[in-house]
């Protein structure tokens, strides 16, 4: 039964206010900003173009259907954040509901979604500065500019600038989380500011016969779209994992989640109607930067140089987000006992879990620089709706265990609204492809060996059965 061992609510949320750890330095606004910051990035810039090509003008359908999903798991992600406001994210609200196997099963999720992530986007991110430069008669040598096999015919090793922005964001993550913040609200106001623009200078540009067929590939195109467009609103649940670093959690963890989510549903759907109404959108086949070609073809060319820059900006902001969430579920993890305790250990001066910063920074700064793009991406998706699941499944089981807990948000509709995030995250991914459930497998895998062989022994309630739930320790 120490599978299902659970952590004693009260006693987190008692040792979370006692911590003298982490600075509290983040507001509703911060954490909104946040997670715009993890939302729009690769998802808007470059993944527009496949899911055109696959679900039609219906791409607007496919958008709806995957924030819908999002914004069930959204109402519980944010009536956990706002009850249980403990660094670690589903990892966390995991061990207080569902048990430790559960938590850890999750957290080696969050550790691969998160990573991968950044890796991809880092990638992404070396495509489109060397399109910019390019732009300006810059190019950098083949060997340098690409993953080995990333580019047919082109012998390449290394993808240079995919590693250097992987270094420098780990810089920042180290110095702090307020300083963090700051530069990534500026980003994000820039690239809204372009998203912005996309949509008012192209709405001119659409002929209304574009649309038509509005869905060539039928319904299976649209939710063959929607669950790779899932990947586009991937980073709001982000936003719960910085917990521990917001000034007044209970009230604004919720806006954070809501307002960022719901934000970027209504900019994603509007830059649909605009690129497809611009371009066909079988004309976005093989296209890597599909927002800035429909202007071209549109020919704002100024407004695409305008996209591309937004573009480099965009997914800074992601890479910053995601690695800021990453770190922040190892180190709750190693709180825990289930890594190694180095990993949890705060620097003296920045109050960040220095060495975890610069571990995963260089782990999947490498793997970004040596894997292709399509490569890391078959496991993003999966992860992240397995758990968004999980935080689903989690608040109802919270609800009938600690009935009386203060919640400053209660999400809607219970229990119809988690059991609606599940069946949508499960629907999703049923539609992804047959390796991407090998892949994930092997992953957990790896992941339940390492638990019964370091983990499990290692766990602080294995120690420290006090900490546990009284009922759930035997």
């Amino acid at each position: 039964m120490s599978l299902f061992r659970k952590k004693n609510v009260e006693h987190m949320l008692k040792a979370s206010a006692e911590s003298a750890g982490l600075k509290k330095a983040l507001g509703a606004l911060d954490l909104t900003f946040l997670g715009i910051g993890a939302i729009i990035g690769t998802g808007i810039f470059v993944l527009t173009g496949t899911g055109a090509v696959q679900a039609g003008p219906a791409l607007m359908i496919a958008f709806l259907i995957a924030a819908v999903a999002c914004c069930f798991a959204a109402l519980a992600y944010a009536e956990f954040a706002s009850t249980i406001p403990v660094a670690g994210s589903i990892y966390t609200y995991s061990y207080a509901t569902l048990g430790e196997l559960a938590a850890w099963v999750i957290g080696w999720d969050l550790m691969l979604e998160y990573g991968l992530a950044t890796s991809a986007v880092s990638v992404g991110w070396s495509g489109y500065l060397q399109s910019l430069l390019a732009g300006f008669g810059i190019s950098l040598p083949a060997a340098i500019s690409a993953a080995p096999g990333a580019l047919p015919g082109v012998t390449t090793f290394f993808n240079l600038p995919a590693f250097l922005v992987m270094m420098a964001i780990t810089a920042l993550l180290s110095f702090g989380v307020r300083e963090s913040t700051r530069i990534n609200n500026i980003m994000v106001a820039i690239k809204v500011t372009v998203v912005l623009l996309v949509i008012a200078v192209g709405a001119f540009h659409v002929t209304p016969a574009n649309w038509h067929p509005f869905m060539p590939n039928g319904w299976n195109g649209v939710f063959g779209a929607a669950a790779v467009m899932f990947f586009a609103f991937i980073g709001f649940d982000s936003v719960s994992s910085a917990a521990e670093e917001v000034k007044n959690p209970k009230r604004d963890l919720p806006i954070g989640i809501i307002a960022s989510l719901a934000v970027c549903a209504v900019l994603y759907v509007a830059v649909a109607a605009v690129v497809t109404g611009i371009v066909p959108s079988a004309q976005f086949a093989n296209i890597a930067h599909p927002v800035s070609f429909a202007l071209q073809m549109a020919n704002e060319k100024w407004v695409a140089g305008f996209i591309d820059l937004g573009a480099v900006l965009g997914m800074l902001t992601v890479i910053l987000v995601m690695s800021y969430g990453q770190t922040r579920v190892i180190f709750a993890m190693s709180r825990d006992g289930l890594l190694p305790a180095a990993l949890s250990r705060l620097h003296p001066r920045f109050a960040t879990p220095f060495l975890t910063t610069w571990l995963v920074g260089l782990f999947f700064g490498l793997i970004g620089a040596l894997v292709p793009l399509n490569v890391l991406a078959e496991l993003i998706n999966i992860g992240t709706l397995a758990a968004f699941s999980m935080v689903s499944i989690a608040v109802l089981i919270l609800r009938k265990t600690h009935p009386h807990l203060p919640r400053a948000f209660r999400c809607p509709g219970v229990p119809v609204v988690p059991v609606l995030a599940v069946a949508s995250c499960l629907f999703l991914m049923v539609n992804l492809q047959p390796i991407t459930w090998i892949a994930f497998v092997v992953w957990l895998v790896i992941g339940m060996f390492i638990y019964f062989g370091y983990s499990r022994r290692h766990s602080r309630l294995a120690h420290a059965p006090h900490e546990a739930q009284p009922h759930d320790v035997h």
